[in-house]
């Protein structure tokens, strides 16, 4: 089961998502965090990984369709990001289950933020640029969370995952 950390905003945009009713996430990056981006012509949604802080952008759309959505974008920003393919699936599995709750943790919120800010100074820049690479991107952002670790999303990912890969072998 995946648990995404919604702002109240894109909460009350979603109305009839599954709600979270005190689970824990049951992924291998755990809960991810989530806020509306309000731009025109599309409205985003950007996700933000609790535990490596790796962003990842998908379109608002339709509404009703965005908890069966996350996973596959999730999915598909680990695949840019070379993640294994036994990872990648494994998570796919874990996050057929999508429950929305509100933020616990204010750090990632101000993360979140930060992101919001400098991928909308990057989509004015290049317009031209995808959501894959905005995302790609904003994962080569220093993280002040990050500091005393790997200073950078695509970093502590990579890092996150040789750990796994050494904890299975």
């Amino acid at each position: 089961m995946l648990i995404v950390r919604a702002t109240k905003k894109l909460r009350q945009r979603l109305g009839s998502a599954t709600p979270y009713d005190g689970e824990s996430s049951t992924t291998l990056l755990g809960e991810w965090y989530a806020n509306l981006l309000p731009w025109r012509p599309q409205q985003l949604i950007l996700l933000v990984n609790e535990e490596t802080l790796l962003p990842v952008l998908m379109p608002l759309a339709l509404g009703a369709t965005v908890p069966a959505r996350i996973g596959p974008e999730i999915a598909a920003a680990l695949a840019a990001h070379r993640a294994p393919a036994a990872v990648i699936e494994g998570e796919l599995r874990q996050m057929r289950d999508c429950r929305f709750g509100p933020t616990a943790n204010r750090s990632v919120v101000g993360i979140m933020n930060e992101f919001a800010y400098l991928a909308d100074v990057y989509r004015h820049s290049d317009p031209g640029r995808s959501l894959a690479e905005l995302g790609l991107k904003l994962a080569e952002t220093p993280c002040s969370p990050l500091y005393r670790r790997h200073v950078r999303p695509d970093r502590e990912l990579e890092a996150f995952l040789q750990l796994v890969q050494r904890s299975d072998s």
